[in-house]
């Protein structure tokens, strides 16, 4: 497996900090819902470890949430769908989850069901980018 089986991946030339911003306007632009940004940097830090800029910030499509739940509960252990932004070698990343690799676990999720969820996290990136 590659890492472009599961995730979508852009450099952006924005701050890390103006990326975190920019990613939480698209999900609001988009009409999802936003859960929860978690600053790893800052969490690990605060238990002696040094990482560079780090925050997961995890969204949710009360749809595709909804149409998921309804056809397996235990897909709940791949939500709510996350979207990173990182630095990594001096270089800005915002990077998306790619909700079709629920279908690879789960079977009773069709491939274009989660393309339909996917294809929101990437307008999301994109637009953030």
């Amino acid at each position: 497996m590659n890492v472009e089986d599961f995730a979508y991946v852009v450099e952006t030339e924005k701050s890390f900090d103006s990326a975190v911003v920019s990613v939480l306007k698209a999900v609001e632009k988009k009409g999802w819902a936003l859960f929860q940004v978690y600053d790893i940097q800052e969490r690990l830090a605060a238990k002696g470890f040094k990482h560079n800029a780090l925050k997961i910030i995890e969204i949710c499509s009360g749809k595709h949430a909804d149409t998921f739940l309804n056809r397996n509960r235990l897909i709940s252990l791949c939500m709510p769908c996350k979207i990173n932004v990182l630095e990594e070698n001096g270089k800005i990343k915002i990077i998306g989850m790619k909700p079709t690799m629920i279908s690879e676990f789960f079977p009773e999720i069709a491939k274009e069901e989660a393309e339909e969820a996917e294809k929101d996290i990437i307008e999301i990136v994109d637009n953030a980018r």
